[in-house]
């Protein structure tokens, strides 16, 4: 018999489930959630008004938060200028295989998904995002991390932000 007390729970439960990541709640697949918290890279392009690719794409560090991707890069780059300009939406590829022209297109091959991308400028997120970057890459933050933290300070470099939209 159903009682107000177990509708009430069940109510509960299935707000709680809202919570969760964002990997379970879009369906991104096991090997496209395992990769992103494994993977050292991610290949991305701007995908144009047309819905084609754009010819700008590139291999890049990123972070995962179990709901978004995170990249810095500099201010004046192609994938800010992109977003800048009303292109928000991008592919993604997941994994790492070197240099994206010299993959001769291999990257496509990696898991994929499409994504929102938006520009940060919250200072806590920016905080929370290099600490991230510190731990995934400790060799290369020796070099990077002060360009990447004074850079975001000066803006000289900007934070994106990727929500998957599909997988």
């Amino acid at each position: 018999m159903l009682t107000r007390r177990t509708l009430l729970q069940a109510s509960l439960s299935s707000a709680g489930l809202t919570l969760l990541p964002c990997s379970g709640a879009l369906g991104l697949s096991n090997r496209l959630s395992t990769d992103l918290k494994g993977s050292d890279l991610i290949y991305l392009t701007p995908i144009l008004s047309n819905g084609q690719e754009s010819n700008c794409q590139a291999e890049i560090w990123y972070i995962w938060d179990g709901s978004d991707i995170y990249v810095c890069t500099d201010s004046g780059s192609w994938r800010v200028q992109a977003v800048a300009n009303g292109l928000q939406e991008a592919r993604i590829w997941v994994g790492d295989l070197g240099n994206w022209k010299r993959s001769n297109g291999k990257y496509k091959t990696l898991p994929a998904m499409d994504a929102h991308c938006s520009i940060v400028t919250d200072t806590a997120v920016h905080a929370m995002a290099l600490e991230k970057f510190g731990n995934k890459y400790p060799f290369g933050w020796i070099k990077y991390g002060p360009i990447f933290r004074d850079g975001l300070a000066s803006g000289a470099r900007t934070l994106l932000k990727y929500h998957p939209v599909s997988a």
